[in-house]
């Protein structure tokens, strides 16, 4: 995690997006990925659809998730 060092909001892991992430894309490549492991990548809310259909083309499971504030 982030721990002490993280920054004070969570941002998009879109390139270049500086937006506040709101959304938590959860996805695994079931090629190399067991089949408990999940990968997170922060999303804002205009780009959830692209992250979303972008690992579903590759035929990864993937969902989507409001992003859970600790």
């Amino acid at each position: 995690m982030l721990g002490d060092l993280g920054p004070d909001s969570l941002r998009c892991s879109r390139r270049e997006c500086e937006q506040s992430a709101a959304h938590e894309i959860v996805w695994r490549n079931p090629k190399i990925h067991a089949e408990d492991r999940e990968k997170i990548w922060l999303s804002c809310a205009e780009h959830e659809t692209f992250f979303v259909e972008y690992l579903a083309s590759r035929s990864f499971p993937v969902s989507s998730r409001p992003l859970r504030q600790q």
